[in-house]
C-alpha cells in the first residue's frame, strides 16, 4: 500500500509538466505577435485575447486548418496566422541557404515575399531558371494553404530596356510576374481565381536607384497575400455568384 502511495504521488508531480509546455507555447505565439505587429488596436488585441483564452479552455489551436473568407473569421486570428505562415516562410528561407536573397515581411497590405531576379532569372530575361522554378514550388505550397488573394508584382530598377521582346521595363516587370503565376496555376494548383499580376517597371522602388547594390534591390519579384479586407475590393467572379445565387 506504500508503495502505491508513492508511485501515485510521483505521477502528479509530473503532471505540471503538462501546464508547463501549454504556457511555454502560448508565450511563443505572444512574443512572435509582439515581434510582427508593430501596430495593433485595442480590438485586435481583444481578439488575440480571446484566442488565447480558448486555448486555455482547451479548444483547438490548429489555426492553419480553419479557413473562410480569410484565414480565420476575424481579423485578429489573420493576424496570428500570417505571423505564424510568415515564421514558417523564414525557416524555410534559412535552412535553404536564401536569407540574403528573398525578404518576409508583414505590411498593412498583406504578407511579402521579396524574390530578388538574380534568384529568379537570368539578366533582362523574364524566363525562369530551373532553381527559380523549385524556390517557387516550396513557396507556393505553403501560400495556397490559405484562401486569401495573392498578388504577384514584377519590379525593376531604373535602367532602360529596349529589346524586341521587352520594349520598356514596363514589359518586363508584366513578363516576369506572369511566369511566376504559370507556375503557381499550373505546377502548384493554384486557383487562378485567388491570383493576379502587376508589373510595375521601375516605378515602386524600395532603394534609391544610384548604385548597382541598390538597383539590385529595386529588381525583384514581390507575392503579396492579400489581407482579407484588401481582398475585398479585388473584382470578384461573376458567373460564380450567379451560379451561387438562390433559386439556382
Amino acid at each position: 500500500m506504500k508503495r502505491g502511495h508513492e508511485e501515485e504521488g510521483h505521477s502528479n508531480t509530473e503532471r505540471w509538466l503538462l501546464t508547463y509546455a501549454d504556457l511555454i507555447t502560448l508565450l511563443m505565439i505572444f512574443f512572435i505577435l509582439m515581434y510582427t505587429i508593430s501596430n495593433i488596436n485595442a480590438q485586435k488585441w481583444a481578439g488575440v485575447a480571446n484566442s488565447l483564452h480558448s486555448a486555455l479552455e482547451g479548444k483547438s489551436t490548429n489555426l492553419l486548418d480553419n479557413r473562410g473568407p480569410s484565414f480565420v473569421e476575424g481579423q485578429s486570428g489573420e493576424e496570428i496566422q500570417m505571423a505564424e505562415l510568415a515564421a514558417n516562410l523564414e525557416k524555410y528561407v534559412e535552412e535553404a541557404g536564401l536569407g540574403g536573397k528573398i525578404a518576409i515581411k508583414i505590411e498593412e497590405r498583406g504578407l511579402v515575399v521579396s524574390i530578388k531576379d538574380t534568384l529568379l532569372f537570368a539578366k533582362g530575361s523574364a524566363r525562369l531558371t530551373p532553381e527559380a522554378k523549385e524556390i517557387i514550388h516550396k513557396l507556393g505550397f505553403m501560400l495556397v494553404k490559405t484562401n486569401n488573394y495573392l498578388r504577384i508584382e514584377g519590379h525593376t530598377d531604373n535602367l532602360p530596356i529596349h529589346t524586341a521582346e521587352f520594349p520598356s521595363n514596363w514589359e518586363l516587370s508584366a513578363a516576369r510576374a506572369t511566369n511566376v503565376v504559370q507556375v503557381l496555376v499550373k505546377e502548384v494548383n493554384f486557383d487562378p481565381q485567388r491570383l493576379s499580376t502587376t508589373g510595375y517597371g521601375e516605378y515602386r522602388p524600395i532603394a534609391p536607384n544610384d548604385n548597382e547594390v541598390h538597383r539590385a534591390e529595386n529588381r525583384r519579384v514581390d507575392l503579396v497575400l492579400l489581407r482579407s479586407k484588401f481582398g475585398r475590393s479585388e473584382p470578384q467572379n461573376l458567373e460564380a455568384k450567379i451560379s451561387n445565387s438562390p433559386g439556382e
